[in-house]
């Protein structure tokens, strides 16, 4: 099978269209001829980082987490599946699992659950990893109907999918942008946009909520927006991050008596710990998306799997707007 293969961590350049050999279908899993893949930062990490992760693939490497496609072959215990049936997931690129940028991938059927009817392969592919942080993330942190939720990087992956799953919930969404593009898209979503370079913290508090703070913040950026998230959340509140990677004096989550909820998704693929919660998260994610209430927003720039270097190269630009999909049929 063709796929596009790392042998040695590093830049862009590293990726190299190749033969490899097809995977062959086990137990409790199934081959997915792989239609389309996205590309996601921790991706990026992997390949630039290398063993500086604990959880990074041994070379030759195949990249890619997220994926969509169509089952070719299930193997032994597999009853919920058949050949033929259109499935997307998150199962693959790290560790001893094969990723999605080549023509077949196997996967576990816990990781897995069938594509959204109303999506194309393509915006399906963008969904898994970013909908399941998202998902986990808000749920973790007790979202529910009428509160005033606040999504810090509002029109990122993550953000963008936050944002219409807190208003599927039944929330009042508020998120955090940094220019004008970010604000419409923020408008078609049905959230309040905040420019966060022409609005302090303590402003934007003010005006949305009378100086009380949002009941729930869902932290995408993270690092040191830790101390933003936390000013902007009221006594006793929520906060969601999916990058807590830094040092920091907690005393003002302490005084404010705030919760922190850190989504780290891969924990149940790197731990073979939890994954049918992976599945069941993507099957709701599906029927969300069917119901009209979720829609993946993909980059205008397309990719082939000859590209896939490219494909890294459009994210790390910060130019994307919305995810970027490899095309990999």
């Amino acid at each position: 099978m063709k796929a596009s293969v790392i042998r040695e961590f590093g830049g862009v350049e590293k990726f190299e269209l190749a033969e490899m050999p097809q995977p062959e279908v086990k137990a409790g899993h199934v081959l997915v001829k792989v239609a389309a893949s996205s590309v996601n930062t921790v991706d990026m990490m992997l390949r630039e980082m290398g063993t500086a992760l604990p959880f990074a693939p041994q070379l030759p490497a195949i990249l890619g987490m997220d994926f969509a496609g169509t089952i070719s072959a299930v193997g032994d215990g597999v009853t919920d599946f058949a050949v033929g049936d259109e499935v997307y997931g998150c199962a693959g690129g790290l560790a001893d699992l094969q990723g999605s940028l080549a023509e077949y991938m196997l996967a576990d059927t816990k990781l897995i659950a069938r594509k959204p009817a109303s999506l194309s392969m393509r915006e399906a592919a963008a969904l898994p990893l970013v909908a399941i942080t998202a998902y986990e993330g808000l749920q973790r942190a007790g979202i529910s109907a009428g509160q005033k939720v606040l999504v810090h990087g509002g029109a990122g992956g993550v953000g963008h999918v936050a944002v219409q799953l807190a208003r599927y919930f039944g929330a009042e969404v508020f998120a955090t942008i940094s220019n004008d593009s970010g604000a419409e898209l923020m408008a078609k979503l049905g959230a309040t946009a905040i420019n966060y370079k022409q609005q302090t913290v303590a402003d934007y508090v003010a005006a949305h909520t009378d100086g009380v703070g949002f009941d729930l913040t869902y932290d995408s950026v993270g690092g040191e927006n830790m101390h933003n998230s936390i000013e902007a959340t009221k006594l006793n509140g929520q906060i969601a991050s999916t990058v807590s990677l830094l040092e920091m004096d907690l005393s003002m989550l302490h005084l404010k008596g705030q919760s922190l909820h850190i989504v780290f998704m891969l924990i149940p693929m790197i731990h073979n710990i939890g994954r049918a919660a992976h599945g069941e998260i993507l099957a709701k994610i599906a029927d969300i998306v069917d119901q009209g209430a979720l829609t993946p927003v993909l980059d205008a720039e397309q990719f082939s799997l000859a590209d896939a270097g490219a494909a890294h190269s459009r994210l790390a630009s910060g130019q994307a707007i919305g995810k970027v999909v490899i095309d990999v049929a």
